[in-house]
């Protein structure tokens, strides 16, 4: 990860001298024009630009960090920085699963997303070979009171993993400056990753959850897909002692509010038709369907597709269903056409007057449909827009959530 700035002016934004000046920054959201010019007249133009950033960085970084206002961040690295649920979730994995003594190593650490959270379950060592990258990285890891956390600037092809219990790899999506799915452009390339396999097999390597895998990848490690604040984030994928099923894939779910769902199946399993809409539409997670695994959850849960080109499955499973995870519930009010004038009158005379747009396999604008379907109602509905017969379909339908019963009748046969 390379970035903007000397590393002496990042060196004076980690001081005592730059404190002041950040918590200027930090009372309004969009600093006043008296407290800009302030900054420009005790300040070089660069020290204006990076306490400035560091404010509207920081305000950004609350939702990946509960410590964000104790961090330190550049815009790249915010942006790649693994966020604390997941990073929490995979150092517990590599605590549990690795074996032997050593530390564990974090590659191409940037600003230590996953470093901090590796460091507070135990020794570890990040590595970046960009300077400023580690000087910010240590300053995290002091932030987040993570003593058992130490960086090196080196190369990461140059670091001795073979002393390490086991280690973990986050590749540059975009040497050139353009982001890449294929893992045979990341740097450090595949070659150099496996290359750290043969001195330490227990590595994990986070990937982008489109990326397109070396040959080979799949059948040695275990893939998984995590998903977090309703997005699916990243794949990595995991060999030697810090895989669980070789071969196999997951997908994972982190949720604020309840325990790690975990689903493990068979990739890209054909899922039949419903010949209608049922009583209850299911979404899967964006991590079950990033990772393959639409017809291997659905035969799980006797669920059928709404149509051969979406996503939605539909049924009238048992009510534990209905609280899982991996599938987001939808009880069906009605099916129709996508039409906007007999849409907005189905609505106004049920009272709902705010929609929530979701979609599969169609072009249209989510948010721009459901402002033109706003109503004066005070109830609220989702419609799942999707091609069915060549026809774009609505169905209006209401989320379930899992401490509830659904009560509402079956709506009419599509």
């Amino acid at each position: 990860m390379r970035n903007a700035g000397s590393s002496t002016d990042f060196q004076w934004l980690l001081s005592p001298l730059a404190t002041p000046w950040l918590e200027l920054a930090a009372k309004e959201l969009e600093p006043s024009v008296g407290a800009i010019a302030r900054l420009r007249r005790e300040l070089s133009a660069e020290r204006v630009h990076l306490v400035l950033q560091q404010a509207a960085l920081r305000h950004r970084a609350r939702e990946k960090f509960a410590a964000a206002e104790r961090m330190f961040l550049t815009p790249i690295g915010l942006e790649q920085a693994t966020d604390e649920a997941i990073a929490g979730y995979k150092a517990d994995r590599i605590a549990r699963q690795s074996t032997g003594g050593g530390p564990v190593a974090d590659l191409c650490c940037g600003i230590g997303g996953d470093l901090m959270a590796l460091a507070a379950r135990g020794t570890t060592i990040g590595v970046d070979r960009d300077p400023v990258a580690t000087l910010l990285a240590e300053a995290n890891l002091a932030a987040c009171r993570s003593p058992s956390g130490s960086v090196q600037t080196v190369d990461v092809t140059s670091f001795r993993v073979a002393d390490c219990a086991a280690w973990h790899i986050d590749p540059d999506r975009r040497p050139e400056g353009r982001r890449t799915t294929r893992a045979v452009l990341h740097d450090p390339p595949p070659e150099a990753i496996e290359r750290l396999l043969a001195d330490c097999p227990h590595g994990a390597v986070k990937l982008a959850p489109a990326a397109v895998l070396p040959e080979g990848w799949e059948s040695r490690a275990e893939l998984e897909w995590t998903s977090s604040r309703r997005e699916c984030r990243q794949l990595v994928a995991w060999f030697g002692n810090l895989a669980g099923r070789v071969g196999t894939r997951r997908a994972t779910i982190l949720s604020t509010t309840r325990e790690p769902r975990t689903f493990v199946g068979q990739a890209d399993l054909p899922v039949p038709v419903a010949e209608r809409i049922g009583r209850y539409v299911f979404e899967p997670d964006a991590a079950v369907l990033a990772a393959g695994l639409c017809g291997a959850i659905a035969a799980e849960f006797g669920l059928e597709a709404v149509t051969a080109r979406a996503a939605y499955l539909t049924g009238e499973p048992a009510v534990t269903v209905l609280q899982d995870a991996a599938l987001t519930c939808f009880e069906v009010l009605e099916v129709l056409p996508l039409r906007i004038k007999p849409v907005r009158q189905w609505l106004h005379d049920r009272g709902i007057g705010r929609v929530e747009v979701k979609k599969r396999g169609v072009d249209i604008d989510p948010q721009r449909l459901a402002a033109e379907l706003e109503g004066p109602g005070e109830d609220h509905a989702t419609l799942l827009i999707f091609r069915k017969r060549e026809k774009t379909t609505a169905i209006i339908a209401r989320r379930c959530h899992p401490s509830e019963t659904a009560i509402h009748p079956a709506p009419r046969p599509s």
